[in-house]
């Protein structure tokens, strides 16, 4: 059983599998602070040293962690199509400014199934012409899926860049019902 203080100072871990591959989960005591797409053996290495870097403490691997349980229980329901949003608390310190202001906006007020333009975001936080500014804050967005980067999209109505790969922001969409399930 774990003791109450046994994370506290800790960045700790998991991957969990999902329809887009492997993801990285990690968390501090204040919440989830970290999703990494891809998360094969090179990518999750690359990033805890990014993580321990930022943060300085060694993260841990921890899939028992209360809060990455209920994360990873979140990611899989969400993956299943039985959950729209997420609850877990979120540890904010990997961003700031703008971006952190962006994102929470983009958290608060773009629901599963609905998209945004670049321009219609950037307005929505009082900056009118901060489009690139707002892909700039989409592409450091340091929790992907849960803070929903993915439905950010072109005012033309391109699909727009992602961090995790132009197909797996499709996936995401479709998953969503913005797109059609790709054909093959």
């Amino acid at each position: 059983m774990d003791s109450p203080g046994q994370y506290e100072q800790q960045v700790v871990w998991t991957v969990v599998g999902t329809d887009i591959g492997p993801l990285l989960l990690a968390a501090t005591r204040e919440g989830l602070v970290n999703v990494v797409f891809h998360a094969t053996d090179a990518t999750r290495d690359r990033a805890l040293e990014r993580l321990a870097a930022r943060l300085g403490t060694e993260p841990v691997e921890a899939p028992g962690f209360p809060l990455l349980t209920e994360a990873i229980r979140q990611v899989e329901a969400y993956f299943m199509g039985r959950r729209r949003d997420f609850d877990v608390p979120l540890d904010w310190s990997l961003i700031s400014g703008f971006n952190r202001q962006v994102l929470r906006e983009l958290a608060s007020g773009v629901p599963f199934g609905q998209v945004v333009g670049y321009g219609d975001l950037a307005r929505r936080v009082g900056q009118p012409g901060a489009a690139q500014a707002v892909g700039m804050a989409m592409g450091a967005n340091p929790l992907p899926v849960v803070v929903p980067c993915h439905r950010v999209v072109e005012s033309d109505g391109g699909i727009g860049g992602f961090g995790g790969g132009v197909g797996t922001k499709r996936q995401l969409l479709a998953l969503e019902g913005v797109l059609p399930e790709p054909l093959f």
